[in-house]
């Protein structure tokens, strides 16, 4: 079961700075996201570029290439005045060259990536190991998992790198048979309430907003990964079946 990162939709600005006309420009767009002076960006499916000119002459944004010409996927041939914009949300993933067809030099690629991210195997660490799962989650940020606790039912991740945005927001996809709600959820060792836990098909959808500098996120169930995985549940089954044979033969009966 996948989600759309369309629920973490984003907007970004890529400004055409003055003197950005001139082909001698030390630079021709001043990148928002990133803080560089570039017209390439990365972004999520559900994002939207805001072009704005703070040129002192008119430009446009045009999709395509200077050698191919537009191809009319956005933007085109109308002028964005000084101190007007143009915006586009993007629906689809893939590369989106551009360029300003008064300007050809000025030119950019917008990059789309569905923005989802896997941890793979979470619980090979615990139990007898042949119980895992791959969990996918949306974030700016990257997750690993710091530590699984059978005893407190709890899985804890490390939270890796810095953000790239201010928006913090957290979506995670946890199956039952990883971890059960209802969920307790703790940043950095403090408890947080203010979180979405959606269930459908034993599939929990958590999502919460992450502080900047924040470093663990600990959610505790009502269950974590089996103690008792496959091999074991055999072992178990084969063991209860043994004594029960073994029962019946002697005349003595026990209750299970």
């Amino acid at each position: 079961m996948s989600f759309s990162s369309a629920a973490f939709a984003a907007s970004y600005d890529i400004n055409m700075p003055t003197g950005s006309a001139s082909p001698d420009a030390p630079f021709f767009w001043q990148n928002e996201k990133s803080g560089l002076a570039t017209g390439d960006i990365d972004i999520s499916v559900g994002d939207t570029v805001v072009w704005q000119n703070a040129d002192t002459a008119k430009h446009t944004i045009t999709s395509g290439t200077v050698e191919d010409g537009p191809d009319g996927i956005f933007g085109g041939s109308n002028f964005i005045s000084p101190g007007q914009s143009y915006k586009f949300t993007f629906t689809q993933t893939g590369q989106f060259p551009y360029y300003c067809l008064i300007h050809p030099w000025m030119t950019g690629t917008v990059f789309v990536t569905d923005g989802t991210k896997i941890i793979n195997q979470v619980g090979k660490t615990v139990g007898d190991g042949s119980t895992t799962f791959n969990v996918e989650y949306l974030s700016d940020r990257l997750l690993t998992v710091s530590a699984i606790d059978e005893d407190q039912k709890s899985i804890t991740f490390e939270i890796i790198g810095n953000a790239k945005s201010d928006d913090g927001t957290l979506k995670i996809k946890l199956h039952s048979d990883l971890i059960d709600g209802p969920f307790v959820i703790f940043i950095d060792g403090k408890k947080i309430t203010d979180f979405d836990d959606t269930n459908e098909d034993d599939i929990s959808t958590v999502t919460v907003v992450l502080p900047n500098d924040a470093k663990l996120l600990t959610i505790i169930g009502t269950s974590v990964v089996p103690e008792f995985g496959v091999m074991s549940i055999v072992i178990l089954a084969v063991a209860t079946t043994i004594i029960m044979f073994a029962s019946q033969k002697s005349g003595f009966k026990i209750k299970l």
